[in-house]
């Protein structure tokens, strides 16, 4: 019998082409997670069997061993590449004999290093990970030191100076609000609405480091980055902060700042 499933995913992106498919054979997380679940369908695998399953061979995004996909896993978000998770929601329908605990261990084995299934319970049938969330929360994470960030390398942007951080505090509160980003929307392509909410900015500053907790009912693709571009230039002084209302009411992407990079992003929780 078919169940829903919800899962909890923790992920460094470091090496990851985001988290949809892409096309060609790029490595996705989307990818991994149903190469292994496809995987542990066209296996049958038991209860009594999973302790002694030998591992299988897997390529980077696809069902290696001649079958095809027969699960299409569904995340709250679409993560770029390089951007990490600490817990992205996910839901996947499954016809298994195996229990919740039993599945989790499955895929904690399967999949690489880099990817953990934290939790994984049957939920409501109509229970839709990206349709029912109401908001997310993000963190950037800068960090400016006299030395380097060697064991945060891959989790943190590096900053050459210190920006004011008391300037993008101030231009983080004109940023909130229900307002039209498209300004601070990467795809200058987008057909549907660019209106979104954004409750709260806050920017907090502990030695070295600078973070950046953004909370939203959803957010358009690079927005998060591009607004922590933009609350940069603040902080260098190359823009006022009374100068984000003109941008967003511009609804033009060359008036915001630049892109800050995808590593120093992490996705914290979504709202359900």
């Amino acid at each position: 019998m078919k169940k829903n499933y919800k899962m909890t995913i923790r992920y460094d992106g470091t090496r990851y082409f985001g988290w949809e498919h892409q096309p060609g054979n790029a490595m996705t997380i989307q990818g991994k997670l149903e190469t292994v679940l496809s995987r542990m369908l066209e296996d049958g695998t038991s209860s009594a069997e999973l302790s002694r399953a030998e591992q299988p061979e897997f390529s980077d995004d696809a069902f290696a061993v001649g079958g095809k996909k027969r699960v299409t896993v569904i995340g709250a978000g679409r993560t770029d590449a390089g951007v990490h998770a600490r817990a992205m929601t996910a839901n996947v329908i499954l016809d298994t004999v195996l229990s919740e605990d039993e599945i989790r261990a499955y895929m904690n084995r399967y999949l690489p290093d880099d990817i953990s299934v934290d939790d994984l319970k049957i939920c409501a049938d109509r229970f839709h990970s990206r349709f029912k969330a109401k908001g997310k929360t993000y963190c950037y994470t800068l960090w400016c030191g006299s030395g380097k960030p060697v064991f945060d390398r891959r989790y943190v942007t590096v900053l050459e100076k210190r920006p004011d951080v008391q300037k993008m505090r101030q231009a983080a509160v004109h940023m909130t609000g229900m307002h039209d980003y498209k300004s601070f929307c990467g795809n200058s392509h987008m057909k549907k609405s660019t209106v979104r909410v954004v409750d709260s900015i806050d920017v907090k500053s502990s030695g070295p480091y600078i973070r950046i907790y953004f909370h939203g009912n959803g957010f358009l693709q690079n927005m998060v980055r591009i607004m922590t571009g933009t609350l940069l230039e603040t902080g260098y002084g190359r823009l006022e902060p009374d100068a984000i209302p003109g941008i967003l009411e511009a609804q033009d992407r060359t008036k915001a700042g630049p892109t800050a990079p995808a590593q120093g992003l992490t996705l914290l929780s979504v709202d359900y």
